[in-house]
């Protein structure tokens, strides 16, 4: 289960102690709910179990490297959406361009300036809140449409012509009423009996 937080969730992904502590000390100040991982590996352990808001994420470590790390959180639909910011001293374009490719969404370059470092996540973890909400907010208007669009309940049929009453207390042709409470439309033709029976009738 997520761990409580009042404004979000950060994952800092370094191998560096010094690294990892003041940015740890700076996001606490902010009331911010720290988490740690020293290499990419144990990140991709553990990012599912605390469900991080935002990820910052060293690119030079041992083991697998930050950019692999990030490409691997992309790659599963569990952690896709989660924003993953760079921290790296790799400023060239080439690898610039190598951590969006692998779903990175910003860059904080090495030495850390904390002032930005706090803009920048404060920037993410609100485009992630605004992400969750219309998330929400589809899932809702999702369940809204089936139910809409789903014929629910005892319908009131009449025995002999078979014309259903709706809500408002009026009898409506059948295919009339299912077209307008479901996804379903009519062609009309006739059955092979019916079919016979007219021609009989016509002789």
């Amino acid at each position: 289960m997520k761990p409580e937080a009042s404004h979000g969730v950060i994952l800092i992904v370094d191998d560096t102690p010094t690294n990892l502590r003041v940015v740890a000390d700076t996001l606490n100040a902010k009331n911010l709910r720290v988490s740690i991982a020293t290499s990419g590996e144990q990140a991709l352990n553990i990012v599912e179990k605390i469900e991080p808001d935002v990820i910052l994420m060293d690119v030079v470590m041992p083991g697998i490297d930050g950019f692999e790390t990030c490409r691997q959180l992309h790659m599963n639909e569990a952690t896709r959406a989660i924003p993953v910011i760079f921290m790296t001293a790799l400023d060239d374009m080439d690898n610039v361009m190598r951590g969006f490719d692998v779903g990175g969404v910003d860059y904080i370059y090495k030495p850390v300036r904390l002032k930005e470092l706090l803009a920048r996540v404060e920037t993410h973890l609100r485009l992630r809140r605004m992400q969750k909400k219309l998330e929400r907010q589809n899932v809702q208007l999702q369940e809204a449409l089936v139910n809409v669009k789903t014929l629910k309940g005892l319908l009131p049929i009449c025995a002999s012509c078979k014309k259903i009453r709706d809500d408002q207390g009026y009898w409506n042709q059948l295919e009339a009423y299912i077209e307008q409470h479901s996804e379903a439309f009519f062609t009309h033709g006739l059955c092979p009996k019916c079919l016979l029976e007219l021609e009989n009738s016509e002789d």
